[in-house]
């Protein structure tokens, strides 16, 4: 194989099951010891917030790297080699972020500019939660006898997704305070308008965000009712953004359950 081959693909890449063999095992080991390692740097550095978003910028300015490196794979493999796997492709649907990780992508790179924590929220809950979906049961990346750079694409974009996404929060440049929730929703409210443009206006994705019906996860992964599917995927998204604040907003939460055990002693109180 050429590095051009490797580069731009345009050769047989026969189907291999990859998930959970030593290369996706060793990858997340990888995430572990970069998200510890950060750790320790900051705690002995005689500058942290220096240390801080050095390692911020790094982690962002790697995603950027591959998410530029990727549009330029897919331009030279559309307008120069003319794959037969381009057809049907257009500039639109080079440039635009696609699917959710691409996004999420995109969000943290924001993220590191805008420097707002509601953002930063926004930016960690989406990035965490898609870099766990696929090391959980990754559909691409690590499932091909040849790993070429679209599949190293796949790999070190999650796996910086992972990374960067729990480095915020372990930096405390989150802070998941409920007062704030309603800007994290909103956030992600415009993701899915987002989406929906792509599917029907755009029309250069038909999956973006898994919720349509047949997709990839419904359909063909866990093979339920599209129903019971849809129902599922809403509250899997409720419960997990409100126990991140939950966990990150525990005042709030005693407060909560106080003035609850409160009301119920007054209302004892007033039946006797």
């Amino acid at each position: 194989m050429s590095f051009s081959q490797w580069l731009f693909g345009g050769i047989e890449n026969p189907y291999k099951g990859g998930q959970w063999g030593p290369l996706h095992i060793a990858v997340m080991l990888s995430c572990v010891a970069l998200i510890i390692g950060f750790s320790l740097l900051v705690k002995h550095s005689s500058n942290k917030e220096r240390t801080k978003n050095t390692i911020v910028f790094s982690l962002v300015g790697a995603i950027a790297f591959f998410e530029v490196m990727i549009r330029f794979v897919q331009c030279v493999k559309l307008y120069h080699l003319h794959l037969p796997e381009m057809a049907g492709i257009n500039m639109l649907w080079i440039i635009l972020p696609k699917p959710w990780c691409a996004v999420s992508c995109w969000v943290l790179i924001a993220s590191a500019f805008i420097k707002k924590p509601f953002f930063y929220n926004y930016a960690s809950l989406s990035a965490f939660l898609c870099s766990v979906i696929f090391f959980i049961y990754p559909g691409v990346g690590f499932n091909n006898v040849h790993l070429l750079f679209e599949n190293w694409y796949s790999i070190l974009t999650h796996a910086l997704l992972l990374t960067t996404s729990i480095t915020l929060i372990t930096f405390k440049y989150t802070d998941f305070k409920y007062k704030e929730l309603w800007k994290v929703a909103t956030c992600f409210v415009l993701t899915f308008a987002y989406a929906f443009a792509e599917i029907f206006v755009l029309q250069i994705q038909t999956d973006p965000m898994y919720f349509m019906p047949n997709g990839d996860i419904q359909a063909d992964i866990l093979r339920i009712p599209y129903g019971l599917y849809l129902a599922g995927y809403i509250a899997v998204i409720f419960v997990y953004i409100n126990t991140a604040y939950m966990i990150g907003d525990r005042e709030t939460v005693k407060k909560f359950f106080a003035g609850i055990r409160r009301k119920r002693t007054q209302e004892v109180r007033s039946a006797e």
